[in-house]
Order: C-alpha cells, then sequence, then structure tokens
C-alpha cells in the first residue's frame, strides 16, 4: 500500500500529461526518447511522484534498450517488483515503495555484479544532481 495517496486530478497537475501517463497509467515512453536515456550526470534518480530516492547514478550503464538502465536499486526496499502480464508478455514490473509510482520493469539481462537490468522511463524520475 502505498504511503502517500492523492487523486488523479491531483497527480495529472503535480506531473503533467506525458509523466501521468507513464507514472500513474503504466505508460512507457518511446525508447531513446525521455530525458535521461543517455545522462551521464553523477547524481541520486529520484521518483517523479514523492521523491524518493530510487537509483545512484553509479550504477546506471548503457543498456542500449534506450532507458535509463541501473543494475540495482538505492535501497532494496526503494522499489516494489510485481508481476506484469499485460501486451502478452511475462515482465516484472517495478514501482516506488512510497507512492506506486510505475518507474519500469526489472530484467535479468543486467551486468555484474547483480545480473539485472531496471529498465526505467525518464518520465518517472527527477535526477538530483551531486555538488561538483
Amino acid at each position: 500500500m502505498a504511503e502517500i495517496e492523492k487523486t488523479d486530478e491531483q497527480w495529472r497537475e503535480q506531473l503533467g500529461d506525458e509523466a501521468y501517463r507513464v507514472c500513474r497509467e503504466a505508460g512507457t515512453e518511446r525508447a531513446f526518447s525521455g530525458k535521461y536515456w543517455d545522462c551521464k550526470d553523477s547524481g541520486i534518480y529520484q521518483c517523479a511522484g514523492c521523491g524518493q530516492p530510487l537509483f545512484d547514478s553509479e550504477t546506471k550503464y548503457d543498456s542500449g534498450s534506450g532507458w535509463p538502465s541501473y543494475y540495482q536499486p538505492l535501497a532494496k526496499d526503494a522499489v516494489v517488483e510485481h508481476f506484469d502480464a499485460s501486451h502478452g508478455m511475462r515482465r516484472v514490473e517495478v514501482t516506488c515503495s512510497h507512492c506506486d509510482t510505475h518507474l519500469g520493469h526489472v530484467f535479468e539481462d543486467g551486468p555484474a555484479p547483480t545480473g539485472l537490468r531496471y529498465c526505467i522511463n525518464s518520465a518517472s524520475l527527477n535526477l538530483k544532481k551531486r555538488d561538483g
């Protein structure tokens, strides 16, 4: 159960139309179109819905998929995994543990040390850059 609950109208006002579609309706942005897919800046990627820290740029890598990809979340309890059988596929959806924002999916084809690829929509993230 999400710790933050808002009406659809409140979410849409906060996020805007495209981020609302991704974050609240489990949409997906087009590959190679999001603001962070090729971002190399150092910092912490936070949930666009509530600001919870989710991923460290140190765990980000170029998966070639066109979406920001990370081999692990910042903290194990920062994200929640759900089975997703939508669109005729068998996947694992990833959501923010604090506000239930749809982030993307996790796959078992990532690099060491975890072997995981958290494939995340840029629209569901905000980057807090590190100083210096």
